[in-house]
């Protein structure tokens, strides 16, 4: 048996060529723009057949004729038994003349082929596009009774299909599958496209929650997905059944989700937290129209849309389509697959294979140069503090990087021992050695590195001084409280300032202040520090705010307790868990190679979770480990020496990674 298909190439085309290879005696003609062998190597390998049973034809959609030439035409000629016409536009977002072009005249261009070669059937694939966004339940056998088709794809594809149904001179079929995601044995897929669009959604909560945490998901319309591999299988099945002429087929699922459901289910095959409550989008259609248009005509809330669905990776147009208020009669399709075994496989059986599949293949993430030598190579980058501890470990990797890396520390002798350790591992370092908590030294110290370099693009504000001490063992040390705040806040906002005139200029830059887990835990004995760190924070939120349109990033990084020099005095911290500077360094990284507002570890964002919700029991939390763990000897002024830890200490630190006690 001889076929012909057009979109051969295409996700859903490849694989029913394979399936029609398959059976005996077949021979496949298909249409291509170019029969460059090195082009068609890639389908004859996933076909496992060579040109003598898939056999190209040069043409092109857009064309009269599908641009076959006379002679191929007649070779052809009352010698193709099924026409295949799978080639079409399925892009939401193109422009009206694209669709148009494609799916209207690209559907007469092959018709006029079909009936030039005299083609024994036609199967044309349409789509439940075809129906608009009808309201209630769409039969098999309607057409004319579609609703609302202003969308440019939606009318294409209804107008199509209408084409087919009022122009074809051959005994034809039509296909309408849902939206068609991978295939549900491999989870295989070639676009981001439907239930897709919300992966990245559900890898940012997997990111920043702990799986256990409930969170708010949407509710809405039903929506109808079946796997590639269904839709090959019940197309192919289907095409060589006798007296099914003149017949549309539904190959949708009977049993479809709603939104909120199918979102459920992905969330839970991402090990993402579950979206237990939601919040339903029919809400939004008791907006009229005509207010919603004037809500998206003011620039704030334009700006903040675009830039939301762009974060969240989502196309402008996807929430017009979550309320979908059409549901899919598919009776006939049943019946003629009655026996077959050939049904809609459970969403919740291979929804992890299509998980596994988008993040291994499709996460777009992976073609983007996420390295860190791709964002610093060749820029300079400044890190304060950056002789010992965490200032060092960032210091190396990004000389490692590529980058111009400029360290800033106090003590000289330390400053020239880390040199030569670079140099001695073959690494370019520039250390200066200035106090920055002194105005006069901080500014010396900026017009020297912007002489020199012509300013920084990624200033790392590392340099920090913590103090523990109890609030009761602090009355007569306010100032404690000055030197924290003259390093962590004054020093970093001074160097910023410093900077920041040169980066405008550039139009870009990025300012990362190392911040602490305490600033949303709020760790009792650590007043000073978390009060300086806080400071900082909200200068960077507010500055954040004013830079946005200036290409400059701020980024705080809510740092766990790292092993450092600067919590050595503290001899319990040597019994509890820690981060390395290294570990640490990686979350610099992070911040450098992403750019988020902020960075914190899911105990940090739990713990600020629980302050907003409920205050008082964080307090008592908090509370709880402030008279389990006891000031420091060091604090009282008397030498530090070892205390075991208790069972409860021991418990709770555990429990509590990361927390300053």
């Amino acid at each position: 048996m001889d076929y012909f298909v057009t979109g051969a190439s295409g996700f859903i085309g490849k694989r029913l060529v394979r399936k029609l290879l398959a059976r005996p005696g077949s021979t496949v003609y298909f249409l291509t723009r170019s029969n460059d062998p090195e082009k068609l190597a890639a389908l004859y390998a996933f076909w496992d057949v060579d040109k003598s049973r898939a056999i190209p034809v040069v043409g092109d959609l857009k064309d009269p004729h599908l641009g076959v030439a006379k002679a191929e035409q007649k070779k052809l000629k009352g010698k193709i038994d099924h026409f295949f016409h799978l080639a079409a536009l399925y892009d939401l977002g193109a422009s009206a003349e694209e669709d148009e072009a494609v799916n209207i005249a690209g559907t007469r261009n092959t018709l006029a082929l079909v009936e030039a070669l005299g083609a024994g059937r036609f199967h044309h694939m349409s789509s439940i596009a075809a129906a608009g966004m009808f309201e209630g339940i769409f039969r098999e056998d309607m057409f004319e009774e579609a609703e609302n088709l202003e969308h440019p794809y939606f009318r294409t594809k209804h107008e199509a299909e209408g084409i087919v149904r009022k122009e074809c001179k051959v005994p034809w079929r039509i296909y309408r599958p849902s939206s068609v995601v991978g295939d549900s044995r491999s989870g295989e897929m070639d676009k981001i496209d439907g239930p897709y669009y919300f992966f990245k959604v559900i890898q940012k909560l997997r990111r920043i929650l702990p799986p256990w945490m409930p969170t708010v998901g949407l509710e809405g319309g039903r929506i109808n997905i079946v796997p590639v591999d269904f839709v090959v299988d019940a197309m192919d099945h289907i095409a060589h059944l006798e007296g099914q002429d003149g017949k549309c087929f539904h190959l949708t699922d009977p049993h479809p989700h709603r939104v909120g459901d199918v979102l459920q289910i992905f969330a839970r095959a991402a090990h993402a937290p579950d979206m237990g409550m939601r919040i339903n989008a029919a809400l939004l259609g008791f907006i009229p129209r005509g207010v919603k248009k004037s809500l998206m005509a003011l620039t704030p809330v334009r700006r903040i849309r675009n830039a939301l669905m762009k974060d969240l990776g989502l196309p402008d147009d996807v929430l017009d389509f979550i309320n979908y208020p059409t549901r899919f009669d598919c009776r006939e399709t049943e019946r003629a697959l009655s026996g077959t075994g050939i049904a809609v496989p459970p969403l919740e059986d291979y929804a992890w294979r299509l998980w596994d599949y988008w993040e291994r293949h499709l996460d777009p993430d992976l073609f983007i140069d996420r390295t860190l030598k791709g964002q610093v190579k060749g820029k300079v980058v400044l890190v304060t503090g950056g002789s010992s501890g965490i200032g060092k470990a960032v210091a190396r990797k990004l000389a490692e990087a590529g980058a111009v890396t400029v360290i800033v520390a106090r003590d000289p002798e330390k400053l020239a021992e880390t040199k030569r350790e670079f140099e001695a591992d073959g690494l370019q370092l520039i250390a200066y050695s200035a106090d920055i908590s002194d105005y006069a030294e901080c500014d010396d110290f900026v017009r020297q590195v912007s002489e020199e370099y012509g300013g920084v693009d990624i200033l790392v504000n590392n340099a920090g001084r913590s103090i523990r001490r109890a609030i009761e063992n602090s009355f007569d040390r306010f100032h404690d409280f000055e030197r924290c705040m003259q390093l962590n806040y004054f020093a970093a906002v001074r160097l910023a300032m410093g900077f920041l005139p040169g980066m405008i200029a550039k139009k870009k830059g990025h300012i990362i202040n190392i911040s602490s887990i305490g600033v949303l835990t709020n760790a009792p004995r650590f007043s000073a520090y978390v009060a300086s760190k806080s400071a900082l924070e909200a200068f960077s939120r507010c500055a954040a705010s004013e830079f946005a349109d200036r290409g400059i990033d701020f980024t705080s990084i809510n740092m766990p307790l790292v092993r450092t020099p600067m919590i050595a005095p503290t001899k319990l911290y040597q019994n509890v868990p820690t981060l390395s500077p290294e570990e640490a360094a990686d979350l610099v990284v992070e911040a450098i190679v992403h750019k988020p507002v902020r960075i914190a570890t899911r105990l940090g964002i739990f713990g600020q979770v629980i302050h907003a919700f409920s205050p008082k029991v964080a307090q008592i939390i908090m509370n709880t480990s402030f008279r389990m763990f006891p000031d420091s000897s060091a604090s009282a002024g008397k030498k530090e020496g070892e205390v075991p830890q208790t069972a409860d200490q021991i418990a709770f630190s555990q429990l509590m990674r990361g927390i300053h006690f």
